[in-house]
């Protein structure tokens, strides 16, 4: 339940179209509500802006689906994160308007309009390879609202592809930069922008990279000032901490 679900459940009491007995009813799985194998947290959203996201690696079918469903049950968008095709159709045997976004191995289910920002979140990735990640990114900040724009395969090795979008890359509050390999792109881009820069390493790469701990340890390094760092192949991190930063932009102004 969002704080705007929670205010206009009280406006309904106090304008007697719910009973308080009606009320009490849709409290009572808040804060939490237990299904045996999850505890799913209602309150999230009130608390952190975005409700919970559920995570299905590692969830039976039913189990994802449930929770999917039981969190789509308060009118908020929903988001899942690392879900196969499986899982995708067991949330759509329930909810035919859930979306599955297969490169970002994301379900996402809006149930309230658009509310599109201001400022915009780029998404800067260094290879093909890396775009699974960097939409899972993209997805993340869209369904919180976030108006996103892609820069895809624009890696160090070639630079040139980067720089030729260096001035629309400069115009976003927040960018995500995702890289594998030795995950130098982090720190050429925080050299060009004056916005937070949230890196996300990911586990592409050969032997040496150690599944991304290579370029993990190099964006740690980064001489490059406002880059932070997310966990490998966190797109999910980054997407959700680039939306946070620019709802805040958002609110100034």
């Amino acid at each position: 339940m969002t704080e705007q679900t929670l205010r206009e459940l009280l406006e309904a009491v106090r304008g007697g179209r719910q009973t308080v007995e009606q009320a009490v009813g849709r409290l009572r799985s808040l804060p939490f509500e237990d299904l045996g194998f999850a505890k799913i947290d209602h309150h999230r959203s009130i608390r952190c802006g975005f409700p919970e996201a559920v995570y299905c690696a590692g969830k039976t079918l039913q189990q994802a689906a449930e929770i999917f469903e039981r969190c789509a049950t308060q009118g908020v968008n929903v988001l899942a994160t690392r879900a196969s095709a499986e899982v995708f159709e067991a949330i759509a045997s329930r909810h035919a308007a859930a979306v599955y976004h297969e490169a970002a191995r994301a379900v996402t289910l809006r149930q309230r309009d658009k509310v599109p920002s201001n400022g915009t979140v780029a998404i800067v990735s260094a290879g093909t390879s890396d775009m699974p990640v960097a939409e899972e990114a993209r997805i993340t900040a869209e369904i919180m609202d976030q108006t996103t724009a892609t820069f895809y395969d624009v890696g160090v090795a070639g630079i040139h592809r980067l720089l030729a979008h260096s001035s629309a890359i400069q115009a976003a509050s927040v960018v995500v930069v995702v890289a594998g390999m030795e995950g130098a792109l982090a720190s050429v881009v925080g050299g060009l922008v004056d916005c937070p820069v949230i890196a996300v390493p990911t586990s592409v790469g050969y032997g040496a990279s150690f599944g991304g701990i290579a370029a993990l340890l190099a964006m740690l390094n980064s001489c490059a000032a406002g880059v932070t760092v997310v966990n490998i192949d966190n797109g999910f991190g980054a997407g959700f901490s680039a939306a946070l930063i620019n709802r805040r932009r958002n609110k100034r102004e």
